[in-house]
């Protein structure tokens, strides 16, 4: 004759508690890293396009060289590497990360200066001053820390739904907020 097991039923609602916590902890980590992937992606791309080294035809080339080398990979066609080259540029655009870091420094607990955080910087300025290095490494660490908490698809939805820069900043501080 079996023993009657007692208050099994809570101490199996603690295990499945623990596999799920678990499990949206690995979707989250997942995320993040193709978030930074689709960043930095894009990141090559703009660059390549906007100094005239790569045009349309060298995108495709890389879309198809991807599909060749890794087929069982998708979104890494054409229109995604664009997409890819969207998000990076728009949210390497130092105006729109001044203004999210302002709003989220305190919040996120973000290491930004008082003056990173409030300068625009202009697009035609080539010089490397410690302040445009620190501002770089903050769109690095913005990208990390908090549009890498996004999911990709919610970026989709950005891009496609917003025109300006206070657009873009609303949708993702109310994003993080629903969090």
């Amino acid at each position: 004759m079996t023993k009657p097991i007692k208050n099994t039923s809570s101490d199996f609602e603690q295990v499945i508690l623990l596999i799920t916590e678990a499990r949206n902890r690995v979707y989250s980590k997942a995320n993040a890293e193709l978030v930074m992937l689709y960043f930095n992606i894009g990141k090559i791309v703009s660059e390549k396009v906007s100094i005239g080294n790569w045009g349309d035809g060298t995108v495709n080339d890389l879309a198809e060289y991807i599909i060749e080398k890794q087929p069982l990979l998708k979104g890494f066609n054409r229109r995604g590497l664009y997409r890819m080259k969207q998000f990076y540029e728009v949210y390497s655009d130092k105006q729109i990360v001044s203004a999210l870091l302002t709003q989220l420094k305190d919040k996120e607990k973000l290491n930004v200066s008082p003056a990173v955080s409030q300068i625009q910087v202009e697009s035609n300025n080539q010089k490397v001053t410690p302040v445009v290095t620190q501002l770089e490494n903050n769109i690095f660490t913005f990208c990390k820390r908090i549009l890498s908490k996004t999911n990709w698809t919610h970026h989709l939805l950005i891009f496609s739904k917003t025109k300006s820069i206070e657009e873009k900043s609303f949708s993702e501080i109310f994003y993080r907020n629903e969090q």
